[in-house]
C-alpha cells in the first residue's frame, strides 16, 4: 500500500500514539519509529515529513535518546514537540538549560501569526492555551532560527528556520487542551509537508483487500475470530478479499459474557462464510485451573487459542495462513521496530513461540481502533459490531480476580448483565466508552435476611475516553449506582459489597489485570 508518510520519531514521549492519531486525522499516513532507527533506513523511506516526539530526559545529558544530526540537513521538513523541540536546537547549536520554574498543563501561549507553522492553523488566534510539561526550556536561539511562539515563563515556545524546513513547539499540540493543536499538526503535514492526505479507509480497503489477494492466492486462510471490533471487521476485509477460502474459527473459551457465544454466532450466521463454533470451556478452565497471576493466564489462553485453531486447521486441511486482528496501537507497545517478535507473539495474552502456520495475516496491524471502526463502516459492517465495547481476549479470565472457577465466572457474567443493562437503561452505553464488573478475590462480612454473610466483593468500572490511552472515570450518578448495587446484591447469590473504581488511567489502566 503506497501513500505519503509522515514519520514520528519515538524520543520517549507518552504521547507518541496519540501524534501518530491526529497526524492521520489529517488524512495523512503516519508511523512511528524507534529513535535507535537508522539514518539510511528514514532515507529509504522517503518521507514528507518528520516528528520528533517528547521525553522524559534532559537534551544535554550524555545518556539521553539523541540523533544523528545530518536529519537536520535532509530538507525534509521536521517538526520537534516538547524534548524533540529542545533536541532540536541542541543539534542545531542552541542551548538547553534547567528552568528556574517548571511549567506544566494549560499555559497561555502568544503566537506568531506571520509564521509558516501558524498561519495555515485554521481557527487559531495571536494567543490561546497550550499545554505544556516541560521542566528544561531552550535559553539560546540556534543561528538561523526564530522565535514565533512565547508564554509569560517560557521565551521560546515555538521556533523555526523557514530555510531548512525546521520546526519547533515546546507544548503538546498533539493533546486535546491545546486550543487548535491538531489544526497546527493540519498545517504542518499538509501544508509545509505538502501532503495531499491521500490517507482514508476507501483507499485503504481496496489497498488491503488487492495485497491479501495477491499473498494468500488460491490458498486457504484461518481466521481468529472473537466477535470483538478488530477481528470482526478482519473477517469482512478477508471475506471481501478470498471468500470461501477463508474459515473463521469461534473459540468459545468459556470466559464470554453472558449470553456472548450465541449472541456472536447469531450475528456471523448470514454472512455467507465458512463459520465454525468450537465449544472449548472445559479445556480452558482445565488448564487455567489454580492459576492466579494474570500474565500466566494470558499465556496460557494465547497458547490455548492457537492450539485449537490448529486442531481445526487439520480437519479442514492445507490451510497455510492465519489471520489476526492486531492493530496498531499493539505493535507499538509490543516494542517499536520488533515486526518479527510481533508476528510470534498475540497482542494480547502471546502466542507461542512455533505457530504451526505458514505465516500469520494481520490486515489490521497498521489501524488505529478509530480507523478501524471507520474501515468497518466503509465494509458494510452494522454497527452492534463496529461499535462494541472492547472485550480482552482473555476474557473474564482478567476480570476474575485471583483463581479461576466456573462459579466465580458464572457469579461475575449475572453481575456484569446486570451491570450493563443498568447502564443501558439510563440511556449512558453510547457516551460511556467502556463499562465492566470485576470479581475481586476479596471477601468481606455482611448481612443478609438477619444473617452474617462472608462473600465477595464485586468492582464495576465506567470509563470515558476518546483514544483508550488515557481515560477518566465515567461519573455515574448515585440514585444509578444505588440501583445498579441493590439489583446485584439482590439477584446475584456470594456478592455482598459493590465498590465503584474511580481511577483515572494512569495511573490505573482500564482493565485491573
Amino acid at each position: 500500500m503506497s501513500h505519503q508518510l509522515v514519520i514520528v520519531l519515538d524520543f520517549g514521549g507518552q504521547y507518541n500514539q496519540l501524534i501518530a492519531r491526529r497526524v492521520r486525522e489529517c488524512g495523512v499516513y503516519c508511523e512511528v519509529f524507534s529513535y535507535k532507527t537508522d539514518i539510511e533506513k528514514i532515507k529509504e523511506l522517503s518521507p514528507a515529513g518528520i516528528i520528533f516526539t517528547g521525553g522524559p530526559n534532559s537534551v544535554y545529558e550524555s545518556t539521553s535518546p539523541t540523533y544523528d544530526k545530518q536529519i537536520l540537513s535532509l530538507g525534509i521538513p521536521i517538526l520537534g514537540i516538547c524534548y524533540g523541540a529542545q533536541l532540536m536546537a541542541h543539534l542545531s547549536g542552541g542551548t538547553v538549560e534547567h528552568a528556574e520554574s517548571r511549567e506544566y498543563g494549560r499555559t497561555q501561549t502568544y503566537y506568531n501569526k506571520n509564521s509558516e507553522l501558524f498561519s495555515g492553523a485554521s481557527g487559531l488566534g495571536s494567543e490561546g492555551i497550550t499545554w505544556m510539561s516541560h521542566t528544561d526550556y531552550i535559553s539560546k536561539l540556534p543561528e538561523g532560527f526564530e522565535i514565533i511562539a512565547h508564554t509569560d515563563s517560557c521565551p521560546v515556545a515555538a521556533m523555526e528556520n523557514v530555510e531548512k524546513k525546521l520546526y519547533a513547539v515546546q507544548f503538546h499540540p498533539e493533546v486535546n487542551h491545546t486550543d487548535h493543536g491538531t489544526q497546527i499538526l493540519y498545517s504542518f503535514v499538509r501544508r509545509i509537508c505538502g501532503c495531499t492526505g491521500d490517507w482514508t479507509m476507501e483507499n485503504y480497503a481496496v489497498s488491503a483487500i488487492a495485497d491479501i489477494r495477491a499473498k494468500v492466492g488460491d490458498k486457504k486462510a484461518l481466521l481468529a475470530l472473537s466477535g470483538g471490533v478488530d477481528s470482526s471487521v478482519a473477517a469482512a476485509l478477508l471475506a471481501k478479499a478470498i471468500g470461501d477460502q477463508l474459515t473463521c474459527i469461534f473459540v468459545d473459551h468459556g470466559l464470554m459474557r453472558k449470553n456472548e457465544g450465541d449472541e456472536v454466532e447469531q450475528a456471523f450466521s448470514g454472512w455467507g462464510i465458512n463459520f465454525i463454533r468450537v465449544n472449548a470451556a472445559d479445556r480452558f478452565l482445565g488448564r487455567l485451573a489454580g492459576v492466579s497471576d494474570p500474565e500466566t493466564k494470558r499465556k496460557i489462553i494465547g497458547e490455548e487459542f492457537i492450539r485449537v485453531f490448529e486442531a481445526e486447521a487439520k480437519k479442514i486441511g492445507a490451510v497455510d495462513f492465519l489471520v489476526q486482528g492486531t492493530i496498531y496501537p499493539d505493535v507499538i507497545e509490543s516494542g517499536l521496530g520488533d515486526a518479527a517478535v510481533i508476528k510470534s507473539h498475540h497482542n494480547v495474552g502471546g502466542l507461542p513461540d512455533y505457530v504451526d502456520f505458514k505465516e500469520i495475516i494481520e490486515p489490521l496491524r497498521m489501524l488505529f481502533k478509530d480507523e478501524v471502526r471507520r474501515l468497518g463502516h466503509e465494509l458494510g459492517l452494522s454497527d452492534v459490531l463496529v461499535n462494541r465495547q472492547p472485550f480482552p481476549g482473555p476474557g473474564l479470565a482478567i476480570r476474575v480476580i485471583g483463581e479461576i472457577t466456573a462459579e466465580k465466572l458464572d457469579i461475575l457474567r449475572d453481575a456484569d448483565y446486570i451491570f450493563r443493562e443498568e447502564i443501558a437503561k439510563a440511556g449512558l452505553d453510547t457516551s460511556i466508552n467502556q463499562y465492566f464488573a470485576v470479581l475481586t478475590n476479596m471477601r468481606s462480612v455482611g448481612v443478609m435476611g438477619d444473617g452474617r454473610t462472608y462473600d465477595y466483593t464485586l468492582a464495576l468500572r465506567a470509563v470515558t475516553t476518546t483514544d483508550f490511552m488515557t481515560a477518566d472515570v465515567a461519573p455515574l450518578p448515585y440514585d444509578l449506582l444505588g440501583r445498579i448495587s441493590a439489583r446485584i446484591v439482590n439477584e446475584v447469590n456470594s456478592i455482598n459489597r459493590i465498590v465503584y473504581d474511580v481511577t483515572t488511567k494512569p495511573p490505573a489502566t482500564i482493565e485491573w489485570e
